[in-house]
């Protein structure tokens, strides 16, 4: 039976993808005095009784004892311990225990960040551009898993200290400079969006605007007990949202409600952690609405810093309590990107050939070079990513000039923008409506 006539729960796991995490005893108790108000002398004895909630904490013992549980401080702090989760969950019986109404096997979606632009490092992440890419990009192929990489960004703290969380996208140039590199160094352009730290503001929404389409970051949770450390929507602001499970089209004043911006959000709530959690009535919510509506992706998120087994476990048991309660709608593990289009446009086909043409030439004017791009359809965005490699090894982001929005765009390389004999590489990517990226890459 075709997929296009059935209802169907698009599965969505989307992983924000940081590599190995390490937190020492004495770290966990900062964050105990951080987000909670609470110091206390660390010790693993005072940390059991905090996880058994038998310490007088305020009142609040019960909810700090599951923000410290075990289950949640045991990291994986070391690409050793990495590989073995890896293996052990991306094998073809565990992806396999529970087939989907299709009879496929789980899938992930890996959302990869860069950790760059810091300079104090106590959590031991990975630093370096393309690394934790790479490292799934590695396990994709190694394994012919039928995973997809994806996007994810945190920004950079102003101490640039690198496991503290800010909101704030455009304090500098990091976006822009990890972008252009998997353009021009992986030939590779996002198309869906993961934010960090669940969080969106004004810069991050009209970044996301401009060149990536779909967004599964909507964390709408309503009757949520409020964690104290994440009061008045500090952190994954979502309140306004819909929790209904349908896919929205934002304001450009507010992101969190319908309006006219190109993007899609979709909800995405998290699994094996202390908020916004997917349960059985969040389930239950899924199959109603893809019931009435045709189809809902469900999304839902956690890390790969811990072993993601529970969490896959968790979601197929109440997929495997929820489901038969609804027999005239089928469930899907699948790719984002794929939930994305069967979900809005009920299709899923890959594009043919690359919409972008372009050709760089000289001018009249010695030593200014002409770029020209034009692409056979609308792009999502107003304009593609121009990306420019200095010889220096630096890399670039600028504006095209607009001879038609959508469709034409020019750039001059000149002592205005940049010498010709400073640029090694250029990569131009631009997303069509329907996420797919297409590249194009010129050696002056």
């Amino acid at each position: 039976m075709a997929i296009e006539t059935d209802n169907v729960v698009y599965v969505v796991h989307s992983i924000d993808t940081e590599g190995p995490l390490y937190e020492s005893l004495d770290a966990t108790f900062e964050r105990l005095e951080k987000h909670f108000g609470i110091t206390l002398p660390p010790s693993r004895e005072t940390l059991r009784d905090i996880q058994n909630a038998e310490l007088d904490l305020g009142g609040n013992e019960k909810q700090i004892a599951k923000a410290f549980s075990p289950e949640l401080l045991e990291y994986i702090d070391n690409y050793g311990k990495l590989e073995q989760m890896l293996e052990r969950i991306g094998s073809k019986q565990f992806r396999n225990q529970l087939p989907d109404s299709y009879g496929g096997g789980w899938i992930y979606n890996w959302h990869c960040v860069d950790h760059v632009g810091y300079d104090i490092n106590p959590r031991k992440k990975d630093i370096g551009y393309h690394n934790i890419y790479d490292y799934y990009h590695e396990f994709i192929r190694e394994t012919d898993a039928p995973d997809k990489i994806h996007w994810h960004f945190h920004p950079t703290h102003h101490r640039k200290i690198s496991h503290l969380n800010v909101n704030t996208y455009l304090r500098d140039n990091k976006i822009f400079e990890i972008i252009a590199r998997r353009i021009i160094e992986r030939d590779w352009f996002p198309s869906v969006n993961r934010a960090g730290y669940h969080t969106e503001r004004p810069d991050s929404h009209w970044f996301l605007e401009q060149w990536i389409p779909f967004d599964l970051s909507n964390q709408a949770f309503r009757n949520e007990e409020e964690q104290m450390d994440l009061a008045g929507g500090r952190f994954g602001d979502w309140r306004r949202a819909p929790d209904d499970w349908s896919i929205y089209q934002p304001d450009h004043d507010d992101y969190q409600v319908p309006g006219n911006c190109r993007r899609y959000i979709a909800r995405c709530l998290n699994v094996g952690t202390r908020m916004r959690c997917i349960n059985e009535k969040e389930v239950r919510k899924a199959f109603s609405y893809a019931k009435s509506n045709g189809s809902a992706i469900m999304g839902f998120t956690n890390h790969d810093s811990r072993d993601m087994a529970p969490d896959v476990d968790t979601v197929r048991q109440l997929l495997k309590k929820v489901s038969p309660d609804f027999p005239d709608v089928k469930f899907k593990y699948c790719d984002v990107r794929e939930a994305f289009n069967r979900a809005i446009f009920n299709e899923f086909t890959t594009p043919g050939e690359n919409l972008l043409q372009g050709k760089l030439e000289k001018t009249t004017i010695e030593g200014q070079l002409k770029l020209s791009v034009e692409s056979s359809e609308d792009t999502f965005g107003s304009q593609p990513f121009l990306a420019v490699e200095t010889v220096d090894g630096n890399f670039h982001h600028d504006n095209f000039d607009f001879q038609k929005p959508f469709r034409k765009w020019t750039y001059i390389f000149d002592e205005h923008t940049f010498p010709v004999d400073m640029v090694r590489n250029i990569g131009i990517a631009s997303n069509d409506k329907r996420g797919f990226y297409h590249t194009l890459h010129f050696q002056p």
